[in-house]
């Protein structure tokens, strides 16, 4: 049997001691292969014991007794390539889980690495070397939080359970709402999807798109002049911040404010020009934030629409 091909999905929940790949670990791992159909093949639960602060329990459900009793991640890298490797993999908020992953995944590599190292020096030469495993390489990641704003979908809470009822998905273990969410939005419209090459780690360790990191990194093209006034044009030099509640492709957006020569933000301050976001009640996230501190919200479709006009183009 091609288990790739008879269930070439897996659905995958990471739970870590943080929120940040790059300053937490990985704590719990939940993965289920499927079909088609929703057909279960393989299920996997994974514990792991980072060797340092497990973090709080409500992040992942386990004492620090339980965690010290956990193996290493990188005794089940192998294990979890086999499992991801050629296979579309789902999530819920990818940017987290895949982080999540890619990370433990080079840690645990760059270890492998250096204890071969040492084995090629003195009396330690000549001794076997380590393999751990690869960074997963799935054909196609998918993304059931972004699907749903893709689709229009208004959340106000992001987690699992909340997004899964609103498609109509019973609750059950949390890996189980991914696969019944994911071939529900198939069903409904487009999915978010991307290449796992089109996804790099951004400084908290977050695996977002090249385009996104590459516009917080670019240099201002002109100084900030400041707040957009609704009613006017936008200006060359104008930090824009996109929210996730917008159903456009991120990216798109993104790249347009490039081109336009505004600049891009993924942090919210008081030197925010202009937000884009389609919500305009029971705001949170950053729209509320914003809309504290009186910095004016634009929909995707007229930030497209505006962006073409910019002043001093």
């Amino acid at each position: 049997m091609n288990q790739e091909s008879d269930f070439p999905y897996v659905a995958l929940v990471a739970r870590g001691s943080g929120i940040h790949p790059s300053t937490s670990r990985l704590i719990t791992l939940d993965a289920l292969t499927f079909d088609d159909h929703g057909s279960a093949g393989e299920r996997i639960h994974l514990r792991f014991n980072p060797g340092t602060d497990p973090g709080p329990r409500h992040m992942h459900g386990l004492t620090h007794e339980e965690v010290a009793e956990a193996p290493r991640f990188a005794s089940s890298l192998k294990k979890l390539d086999a499992l991801l490797d050629d296979r579309t993999l789902v999530t819920h908020r990818t940017s987290l889980t895949w982080g999540f992953v890619v990370s433990e995944a080079r840690k645990a590599m760059n270890a492998a690495a250096r204890a071969n190292r040492s084995r090629g020096r003195g009396r330690n030469r000549g001794r076997g070397r380590q393999r751990v495993g690869h960074v997963p390489r799935p054909a196609t990641i998918v993304d059931t939080l972004a699907t749903a704003r893709r689709q229009g979908v208004s959340l106000s809470d992001t987690r699992i359970p909340h997004v899964a009822k609103h498609y109509g998905v019973t609750e059950q273990a949390p890996v189980d709402m991914v696969k019944d969410l994911f071939l529900e939005q198939r069903r409904r419209g487009a999915l978010a999807e991307c290449g796992p090459k089109e996804l790099r780690a951004d400084r908290c360790g977050l695996q977002r798109s090249h385009v996104r990191i590459d516009a917080v990194e670019a240099p201002r093209p002109v100084p900030n002049p400041g707040q957009y006034r609704p009613g006017s044009e936008l200006k060359r030099g104008m930090e824009i911040v996109v929210a996730p509640e917008i159903e456009m492709d991120p990216n798109e957006v993104v790249e347009a404010i490039v081109k336009a020569e505004l600049a891009y933000s993924e942090k919210l301050t008081r030197q925010t020009s202009l937000v884009v976001c389609n919500e305009t009640t029971d705001l949170h996230g950053k729209a509320m934030h914003a809309q504290r501190k009186d910095i004016p919200l634009m929909s995707d479709v007229a930030f497209m629409e505006a962006v073409q006009r910019v002043e001093g183009n």
